[in-house]
């Protein structure tokens, strides 16, 4: 991104927050969020309508365009003027264009207009033709406009917050944060409205956690850590899903991938499930505002007990699901056809995500998992057995260790978990295309019996005094290593970084996957001397230097005795 670019955008994220952050007194934190991402969705879809309306408007009135009204054929100008009004009104011209079409009520103008008006009044809702609306308060204004954008737009049933109104917030404080997000300006001569509005509910989504700390890590992971799984997976092509979608961040980014690397968006179809009903709502909001087709089940539901995709077979999964989750085993049968590798302990769910995961992972598709240190290592309640066995079906490909201080919610130590369905090579091609053909991976060598063990807790920086960020450099640098391991084009073990270890290998490990056991220390540049003649020289400093300080210490007791101390 440009300098001026970014400095828009930091403006824009610096005046919104702060405008947001007048309601922290009025509301909770937990609840504010849905307040303003409300808000300025509303003004989004309001600019885009208003921005494709002007481009019809020019079409109309050149007569020389295949949708030009000819004024020739109209008695006067109010007919034609009429006419004009009445073709900017057919829905058609907005939707073919993925534009969201925005009834009268919901119109951003109006909302403005009349957010300050007093209660029982009637006011007129324009659209060229009068139309009356009573008005009984801002927060229910608010609420009808959300709801008839959501009639209008099949896309959005039950996504948009519509309780406005139930929050009792104060109207003076809704109406200032209205003229706050009515700033917001979603032209720039070289930023999308799209990419300014992603922007904006990224940077907001961030906040939002930080904000309510432990509860915010639930529909938000790290920026920095969702960007190296979808570095490392690269999803060009085919079916993603996210079975603990949380916001939909790997959704996004898989997106910005794409596009970043020249690509077609819609070669990508998404696929997640979310049991919080208000974490699922931001998430298909998320994908509503880029424009992202979504298959997130239609309603929230728990992924264990009510799987929303049964027969999915998805090329690329990931997910960042709740560390270490207790009793999520409720109405799931032990003879589960997901439990292929074991039956998971019903204190942990660690290995319950990882093998629905895998039940869904398509024959040469692949996934990554961000769970806590301890899937690595516990052997208590069949995880050890668990982790064996997939060992030796040979569905293990990468372990990463990351470093502390990653999360805004939590300081358990994590770790990212790569897997596969085929590790056989192919014919060597453009990785992109791994997914084509029958059995085999093309563009990858056959990597059976082999993992890859990367050791990252030494990477990264303190962005601030508590949190710990990637540097892009990072996690290139992560990425490159794991994708010419695969390919077998400039991979080497780097001491304390990363080494590929044979299962023969692992076994002597006891299975246990922890990467420090494996990539050992750095090696440290020797000075050419000899340990026994090293340590014979160093034996003898120290036997001179003990000397020295008896001789000091004889000397010291000498003057304080002078002096008439009892030593």
């Amino acid at each position: 991104m440009k300098q001026e670019e970014q400095q828009f955008l930091n403006n824009l994220d610096k005046k919104l927050w702060n405008a947001a952050d007048r309601l922290r007194s009025n509301i909770d934190a937990a609840e504010y969020k849905h307040v303003v991402l409300g808000l300025i969705f509303l003004k989004y879809v309001s600019d885009a309508f208003v921005e494709r309306k002007l481009e019809i408007e020019a079409m109309l009135r050149d007569e020389k365009h295949d949708y030009g009204v000819l004024r020739a054929n109209y008695k006067s100008d109010k007919e034609y003027e009429a006419t004009i009004h009445d073709e900017l009104e057919i829905r058609d011209y907005y939707t073919e264009k993925n534009v969201f079409w925005v009834p009268a009520l919901a119109r951003w103008e109006n909302l403005q207009n009349n957010a300050k008006v007093a209660p029982g009044t009637e006011i007129e809702i324009r659209n060229g033709k009068k139309v009356t609306y009573k008005f009984t308060s801002i927060g229910k204004l608010i609420d009808d406009a959300l709801e008839e954008i959501e009639k209008e737009n099949p896309k959005l049933k039950n996504v948009l917050d519509k309780n406005y109104a139930r929050r009792q917030i104060d109207p003076n404080i809704l109406g200032q944060l209205i003229d706050k997000i009515a700033e917001i300006p979603f032209q720039h001569k070289t930023l999308h409205a799209k990419d300014i509005l992603g922007h904006v509910y990224e940077y907001f989504l961030g906040q939002f956690a930080l904000s309510e700390g432990k509860k915010g890590g639930q529909y938000y992971t790290p920026k920095a850590i969702v960007t190296l799984i979808v570095e490392m997976l690269q999803p060009y092509k085919g079916r993603v899903y996210d079975p603990a979608m949380g916001s939909g961040g790997f959704f996004v980014s898989s997106e910005k991938f794409i596009e970043e690397h020249k690509g077609k968006l819609g070669n990508i179809s998404v696929y997640g499930q979310e049991s919080n009903p208000t974490t699922w709502r931001l998430a298909a909001m998320n994908m509503a505002i880029r424009g992202i087709d979504f298959n997130f089940g239609g309603e929230p539901a728990n992924t264990f007990s009510n799987d929303k995709h049964p027969d999915l077979r998805a090329d690329f999964v990931m997910a960042n699901p709740p560390f270490n989750m207790k009793e999520w085993n409720t109405g799931v049968k032990d003879d589960d056809p997901r439990w292929q590798y074991g039956i998971p302990p019903a204190g942990n769910a660690n290995f319950a995500w990882m093998q629905h995961m895998l039940y869904h992972l398509a024959p040469n598709g692949s996934m990554g998992l961000l769970l806590a240190n301890g899937s690595m290592s516990s052997n208590t309640n069949n995880e050890g057995e668990i982790r064996k066995r997939l060992l030796e079906e040979d569905r293990i490909e990468c372990m990463v260790a990351l470093p502390g201080q990653l999360f805004t919610n939590t300081q358990i130590p994590a770790c990212i978990w790569f897997l596969t369905k085929n590790k056989k090579g192919g014919a060597h091609s453009a990785p992109s295309s791994r997914h084509s053909g029958e059995g085999r991976n093309p563009g990858f060598r056959d990597r059976t019996g082999e993992v890859l063990f990367i050791d990252a807790r030494n990477l990264g920086y303190m962005k601030d005094r508590v949190l710990r960020d990637f540097t892009p450099e990072d996690i290139k640098k992560i990425a490159d290593t794991f994708h010419n391991w695969k390919t077998g084009e400039g991979y080497e073990d780097v001491a304390a970084f990363c080494c590929s270890a044979t299962l023969e290998k692992i076994k002597g490990h006891d299975y246990v996957l922890t990467p420090g056991r494996y990539v050992g220390a750095a090696e440290v540049e020797g000075d050419g001397e000899e340990f026994a003649d090293k340590m014979a020289r160093l034996t003898a400093q120290l036997k001179e230097q003990f000397e020295q300080s008896d001789k000091l210490e004889a000397e010291i007791k000498k003057n304080l005795a002078g002096l008439g101390y009892d030593v």
